[in-house]
């Protein structure tokens, strides 16, 4: 009784799942003996099934996932190849940017959920990934703003907020995420591919007296494989089960076995030529990672400038208000004066007007500070209305660098930069500049740029696509050759169909396959297109070492510049040292003789506006002479950005990176 129910619910499975026509195949009309064989086929035909719908059909997420690592096992092996090291790498970034929370957190207006980010958009019909772009949280919430205050912000930190909320930043990194899997397809190409299909037919064949109706199911497993030689291979198995609706049902297997072979003898056949492309997408990889850490050195130096740049014109605001102050107050005691009768109405008027000036430059200074606040803002990813300050920390220490200079001239008694004009008849002898106090940077030119042509990558790049034009000459050459295939195809094997389902079951027998060869040849009588091709691969090669040679001078020029740059920036420091102690002391002298009556408001006016002139062009030089130096280590490529952004500046004394993060 139990194994009749076990016959019967195996019965109705088969009825249910795989079908009426191949149950038929498991029932007692079929002779045992052919029954055995169809089994035999059928249970390979359901293993070939089973194995493609549980491996060929993954989730969109898994096929995300495998070409995230694909792209990642390439772009660290690159990074070995191109950089000597691997670091961390990704493109996803976290979704609570700060971006993000300063929106939010200070309550900023924002267009919508696209203002927000990927993950808080609203799916549409038909989205393959329910829960991606996923709400990702930052590892390290680096800044936390606090509520109704502004944001406070350091120069490396404005580094690293650069490196994780810049768009354009983003858009390089997936540069070479693009080419890693643009290199993963190439490579593809070499790789074994498999291939299934499964088909399941209604026929019906009225060519013959009797009408022949019938259902066909059919599987195929292909296997391709190209070498890396040119040569192409490909095998089949198919398998075809035909059963007949009428004359008495019957049925039949089919099975066949494909093979076929190309193989090229001339154009098109060498391992150079057959893997041009391949190697074209391996060289871009290491491209995208040179033009990468390229880019990273020119952002980060682009951060500092505008960083700095936002302090001096801090530094301007504060001088305007001192200036601004002081001539109130020079105004208020110039009227007294005048109440007095010891100055002149038009003495008063001046001081008036020179008050005026000075709140309309306070005013300016200020706004000009908003500005380049703003573009910071911007460079960095931040909303340009956050509520955001600068650390003035950054322009302390280097003021404060400087404040020996200051020191040295304030104990020279008196300060003497070159010998003064003797007698009519003698020639003043100018005192050239020294190199006493030149920074570690200010090495020999011969030597700078040597350090340039060695680790400037954007050379490189334009040195290695000097290589694939010459590679495509070689390729355009091919192509001129006459072209040679061999082909072979073997077959063995019986497909079947409604119209052949009363022959026996087909059977793999080499000894009654289809063979055949074939030898085919164009000969090259007619390459106009490959011969223009030929001609213009030249030209794009010429091309490509005249690029080469302007990327050299363009860096033998911008290092020569920097160097000139920062001799210019150290002298104006000092030039504008000695301008400041002048100044100051001009004000001194000119606020004790106006008190006396001695000299009028103009120069007391006059010695006001060259001190906070002198100011502004001290603290200018200061920061010009670090922006100089600066722009040296990214020019010869010595300044080295890590996945942070953190940069590690060049120490020529150590040999070597010195990390930011230490000063």
């Amino acid at each position: 009784m139990r194994m009749e129910m076990l016959q019967k619910r195996r019965h109705h499975f088969i009825r249910k799942y795989i079908g009426y026509d191949m149950y038929r195949l498991f029932s007692r009309k079929i002779p045992e003996k052919k029954r055995d064989r169809i089994k035999l086929y059928l249970a390979v035909f359901s293993l070939l099934i089973l194995s493609f719908s549980q491996t060929s059909c993954p989730s969109a997420s898994k096929y995300r996932i495998e070409a995230d690592k694909a792209a990642a096992n390439i772009i660290q092996a690159k990074q070995i190849q191109a950089l000597g090291k691997a670091e961390a790498f990704s493109i996803e970034r976290p979704s609570d940017t700060l971006r993000r929370r300063l929106l939010i957190e200070q309550n900023l207006p924002y267009f919508g959920k696209v203002s927000l980010g990927a993950d808080t958009l609203e799916a549409i019909d038909g989205w393959p990934e329910e829960n991606y772009p996923a709400a990702n949280p930052s590892p390290d919430r680096m800044l936390l703003p606090e509520a109704d205050q502004p944001l406070t912000i350091s120069l490396i930190q404005a580094l690293q907020i650069g490196a994780r909320n810049n768009s354009e930043y983003q858009s390089r990194k997936e540069d070479v995420f693009r080419a890693a899997l643009e290199l993963d397809l190439e490579r593809n190409e070499f790789r074994h591919t498999f291939a299934g299909k499964i088909e399941s037919s209604y026929q019906s064949d009225s060519t013959k007296l009797d009408t022949l109706r019938g259902t066909k199911n059919s599987a195929e497993f292909a296997f391709d494989k190209t070498l890396r030689t040119g040569a192409t291979f490909t095998t089949a198995l198919a398998v075809d089960l035909v059963n007949l609706l009428t004359l008495g049902g019957a049925s039949s297997l089919g099975i066949v076995a494909d093979a076929t072979i190309s193989i090229p003898l001339l154009r098109g056949s060498g391992r150079n030529i057959v893997l041009e492309p391949l190697t074209q997408a391996e060289r871009n990889v290491v491209y995208a990672i040179w033009e990468l850490e390229r880019f990273k050195k020119i952002f980060a130096v682009n951060i500092a400038k505008g960083y700095l740049e936002v302090l001096r014109q801090l530094s301007e605001v504060e001088n305007a208000a001192q200036n601004y102050r002081n001539l109130i107050t020079s105004t208020s005691r110039t009227r007294k004066m005048a109440d007095a009768g010891r100055v002149s109405e038009i003495e008063v008027d001046q001081s008036l007007q020179n008050e005026l000036r000075a709140r309309n430059r306070w005013i300016s200074a200020q706004e000009s500070y908003k500005n380049q606040l703003d573009l910071l803002k911007g460079s960095i990813g931040l909303p340009p209305d956050a509520e955001i300050v600068l650390d003035t920390s950054e322009l302390d220490r280097l003021i404060a660098l400087t404040s020996k200079i200051m020191a040295d001239i304030t104990t020279e008694e008196p300060f003497d930069p070159g010998k003064r004009p003797g007698p009519p008849d003698t020639t003043t002898e100018l005192a050239k500049p020294s190199d006493e106090d030149a920074g570690p940077l200010e090495i020999d030119s011969s030597l700078a740029i040597a350090l340039a042509l060695e680790n400037r990558l954007d050379l490189r790049v334009t040195e290695g696509k000097v290589y694939d034009s010459q590679r495509k000459v070689v390729v355009a050459a091919d192509a001129l050759r006459a072209e040679v295939t061999l082909f072979g195809r073997a077959q063995i094997g019986e497909s079947r169909s409604i119209a052949t389902a009363d022959l026996d079951n087909a059977r793999l027998r080499s000894d009654k396959g289809i063979y055949s060869a074939l030898l085919t040849v164009d000969l090259p009588f007619e390459r106009t297109a490959e011969r223009n091709a030929y001609r213009n691969s030249y030209i794009a090669l010429e091309k490509s070492v005249r690029e080469a040679q302007m990327v050299e001078d363009d860096i033998k020029l911008s290092v020569r510049r920097k160097l000139r740059d920062m001799y210019e920036a150290r002298e104006s420091r000092l030039i504008q040292a000695m301008a400041q102690l002048v100044a100051e002391k001009r004000v001194r002298s000119t606020a004790l003789f106006f008190e006396a009556g001695r000299i009028p408001i103009r120069d007391v006016l006059e010695a006001q506006e060259a001190l906070i002139t002198a100011k502004n062009g001290f603290t200018s030089a200061v920061l010009n002479y670090r922006i100089a130096e600066l722009e040296f280590q990214r020019d010869t490529g010595l300044l080295q950005i890590d996945e942070r952004g953190l940069w590690q500046e060049y120490q020529p004394e150590r040999g070597g990176p010195e990390d930011v993060r230490e000063k």
